[in-house]
């Protein structure tokens, strides 16, 4: 009877300890510090990007080829940026730095891409129908875009014994809605190697 008593006091601290084992540990860093742990595209990817890409669009003649000649801001909208890659990856995230770019550099005018568009529509119908009529925003005075930015997200997967290197590259092109021209290209290229080294006991 106590070697079976023994034994379960032997297991039941076994569990304890197994138990303890496993410890998480959240640490809570500045959102602009780099943080790379798979080696998958992340945050900061996204972001280097978009603000190169966008800087480097906005210094090509197009941009003051149509300001001079018509005397206004061209009006941007970012539309569809594909996922041609073998990983999963948030396009959204990309979009909205796109968009920010754009916004914040003050050298074009930016609207609402069609999903927000969507949604503005529908809440100037509901205006019509319930809201005051002095408040009411009325249809027909959207402002349409100039150009469209759009791209594809690509990559090439290199692996060999426990080494990998992973090749993105982005390319965007800025186009004059009236006439399809594409009045710029841009490509971006990041290439990281991940390397899994094996640990011997």
């Amino acid at each position: 009877m106590r070697t079976r008593r023994g034994w379960l006091g032997v297991m039941a601290v076994g569990l304890l300890l197994s138990g303890c084992g496993q410890v998480t540990k959240i640490t809570r860093v500045d959102a602009g510090v780099v943080t790379d742990l798979s080696g998958r595209w992340n945050d900061t990817d996204s972001r280097m990007v978009a603000e190169t890409m966008v800087k480097e669009a906005l210094q090509y003649p197009w941009l003051g080829n149509f300001t001079q000649g018509k005397h206004r801001q061209p009006v941007v909208v970012v539309g569809t940026i594909l996922n041609s890659s073998h990983e999963h990856i948030s396009i959204q995230t990309f979009v909205t730095d796109l968009e920010r770019e754009l916004t914040n550099s003050q050298k074009v005018t930016f609207v609402a891409g069609k999903s927000e568009r969507d949604e503005l529509r529908t809440e100037r119908k509901e205006q019509a129908m319930y809201a005051r009529e002095d408040t009411q925003k009325a249809p027909g005075k959207e402002i349409g875009a100039d150009y469209m930015m759009k791209g594809t997200i690509s990559t090439i997967l290199d692996e060999a014994e426990g080494t990998k290197a992973v090749f993105y590259q982005v390319d965007l092109q800025m186009v004059d809605l009236e006439s399809n021209a594409k009045v710029w290209y841009g490509q971006k290229k990041i290439k990281k190697v991940i390397e899994k080294k094996r640990t011997i006991f």
